[in-house]
């Protein structure tokens, strides 16, 4: 991973971060329609044109998250990322790297999983994408909020403003 002295995140890498945050927060809240869609089709029931519309929705902002994730990631190896503050451990740095990884790995993971369920009957991937992947990404948001609350109020450094407003 590409590393560099600026201070915040371009405002290209800015913009993908929130609007992933959107695309996902909506995913992971919004998934009764695609849920209820695998309900009917587990049980053999008859699936409505509203059903498929709801599921496709899920489905579709699954796979703009991909292609974020692709544009994200590569603007993350083209343009490096701003150091870790000097005031953060090393032991929190270096789980703060993997967490970032692990992060960057469930982009791709959750879509594609998404993908082979929906579009290609894979159920194993299906449960996957529902069950463990869908876990670890909620415990890697709740770690993410809580390491930047510590940044912010323990440590009192700029990591929040990288994201936020740039300065």
């Amino acid at each position: 991973m590409a590393s560099h002295t600026a201070l915040s995140y371009s405002i290209s890498q800015r913009i993908l971060h929130w609007m992933m945050f959107l695309l996902i927060g909506f995913n992971l809240i919004f998934s009764d329609g695609i849920e209820h869609w695998n309900r009917l089709v587990r049980r053999g029931d008859t699936v409505t044109p509203d059903d498929l519309a709801s599921a496709n929705i899920h489905a579709y902002v699954g796979i703009a998250i991909l292609c974020l994730a692709g544009l994200r990631l590569g603007l993350r190896v083209i343009q490096g990322a701003p150091d870790a503050p000097a005031a953060e451990p090393l032991f929190f740095r270096r789980v703060s790297t993997a967490a970032h990884w692990a992060f960057y790995g469930l982009f791709f993971l959750m879509p594609l999983s998404g993908i082979a369920a929906y579009y290609f009957g894979v159920t194993q991937a299906g449960s996957l994408h529902a069950g463990l992947f869908k876990a670890l990404l909620w415990v890697l948001i709740v770690a993410h909020l809580a390491g930047v609350a510590v940044h912010q109020f323990y440590w009192k450094t700029p990591v929040l403003r990288r994201m936020t407003s740039g300065t």
